[in-house]
């Protein structure tokens, strides 16, 4: 057995276990820099001792029928947030998603209480 080649196997594997986590964790605090106090925690997903992936939770907004600009406000920045990274994920555009789904909502009852509010 050539030690030479365990010990550049070894030192290939640290190398793409740099690149992983550093690539990984720049995607993540794109998130966490855009979602603000509605985030929680960066979390690296490891396989085998290798990183393969991460997430950082947000608090998707509910529809708040008392004061829908609230809503409307989280739901962007629920959007900015997971659209941050150069790189979205699928599950990333699935989140960016449901907020412009809830935003959506949120507008259009904001515009039906100034219908009201005129009317």
């Amino acid at each position: 057995m050539n030690f030479f080649n365990i010990s550049a196997f070894k030192s290939q594997q640290q190398a793409l276990i740099k690149k992983n986590l550093s690539e990984i964790y720049t995607h993540e605090r794109a998130h966490k820099a855009a979602g603000g106090s509605l985030t929680g925690p960066i979390v690296i997903d490891w396989k085998n001792g290798i990183p393969i992936g991460g997430h950082v939770a947000i608090k998707m907004p509910k529809l708040n029928p008392k004061n829908p600009q609230k809503t409307i406000d989280n739901a962007q920045t629920v959007i900015n947030s997971a659209m941050a990274p150069s790189d979205p994920s699928a599950q990333d555009y699935r989140v960016a998603a449901q907020a412009k789904t809830i935003k959506n909502q949120a507008q259009r009852m904001q515009n039906n209480k100034r219908v009201d509010y005129y009317a």
